[in-house]
């Protein structure tokens, strides 16, 4: 079976120096010249992860994302998800008897969908042909080859097998699942929180704010998955409540970087500027926010995160009524 893996920033690096352990071959497609010429050349990545030494021996490069996919059994997304929609205007070969996999945590902008909706309705995917890779992960440390646990969901078990199986090491641990709809929507929910926590910090609240902080946030993230999409899961599992954890205290996190930012003065504009990297909760709580207008669920959390980067409303006005409502 031959992988191609669309995208090339510091996931998608992170994971084709994983998968090279298992795989015979990989076909990456990278859109930038310059990034192509670099792993070709250097076998390194020039803009992500630039210290990282990728396996050339088994990577085969392709700047036409038709192609990559046409030579294709599995495909594996690792862009942002406000970058999906520009990713997939490339590819016009149809994916039916393809499997699709999504390392996507993000809602796709102007779309207020999923990855896996998005799939359905741009490609006609069916559901049972798509699958989510979730953490709790972040990329560094994959590169770095610290012990890392991830999560392959989907509803086909022999793909999230095989999809396990190229990634597990001696350093990622891989855990197979069903539940597409509640890792997608945890993996949303939690850079929105993790966000949060940035603005908190970069107000000046202390460790024990965040913790109430990230309880709470907790319980909307359960909130919204078992009242929109009821079904047997345990969110204390690690793709759920860990992944929560790692966004919001880890110093490799863009979501909580990103809110420092915000909280310490930073226009939207500038701290974007800044990081020059996605921050997915930016885009995602717009979205989130207007599709809980069907939902009505209680997500005080989200709304004032909207409230901060949308209705330009104070920081420390909002973290402080948010406060009032936190037990």
């Amino acid at each position: 079976m031959t992988l191609a893996i669309i995208g090339s920033g510091s996931w998608a690096t992170a994971l084709v120096k994983t998968i090279c352990n298992n795989a015979e071959r990989i076909n990456w497609y990278i859109r930038e010249p310059e990034i192509r010429r670099s792993v070709a050349q250097y076998g390194t990545n020039c803009m992500y992860l630039s210290s990282v030494r990728l396996d050339t021996e088994k990577i085969a490069l392709f700047d036409d994302a038709d192609e990559a996919v046409r030579q294709a059994d599995m495909l594996l997304f690792a862009v942002p998800a406000a970058f999906l929609k520009i990713t997939t205007e490339a590819i016009s070969v149809p994916l039916a008897g393809k499997m699709v996999f999504s390392a996507i945590k993000g809602i796709v902008p102007g779309e207020n969908t999923t990855v896996g909706e998005y799939f359905n309705r741009r490609f006609g995917l069916p559901f049972d042909r798509f699958g989510v890779v979730s953490g709790p992960t972040h990329a560094e440390e994959v590169a770095l080859e610290r012990l890392s646990y991830l999560t392959v969901a989907s509803k086909q078990a022999e793909s999230a097998e095989t999809m396990a199986e190229l990634l597990g090491c001696r350093y990622i641990k891989t855990v197979i699942s069903t539940d597409i709809y509640g890792i997608e929507y945890g993996g949303i929910i939690k850079n929105i929180i993790a966000l949060c926590a940035g603005i908190a910090h970069g107000l000046g609240y202390g460790d024990n704010f965040l913790a109430a902080l990230v309880s709470n946030g907790f319980a909307e993230i359960k909130r919204f998955i078992e009242q929109s999409y009821p079904a047997e899961r345990d969110v204390e599992q690690s793709a759920y409540l860990g992944d929560l954890l790692v966004t919001c205290y880890s110093q490799f996190s863009r979501n909580r970087t990103f809110g420092t930012m915000i909280g310490k003065g930073y226009s939207v504009k500038s701290a974007q500027l800044e990081m020059n990297m996605i921050a997915e909760g930016y885009y995602a709580v717009a979205c989130l926010h207007e599709m809980n207008r069907q939902f009505r669920i209680d997500l005080p959390i989200v709304n004032a995160v909207y409230n901060i980067l949308y209705e330009n409303i104070s920081p420390s006005v909002e973290i402080r009524l948010l406060s009032e409502q936190f037990r």
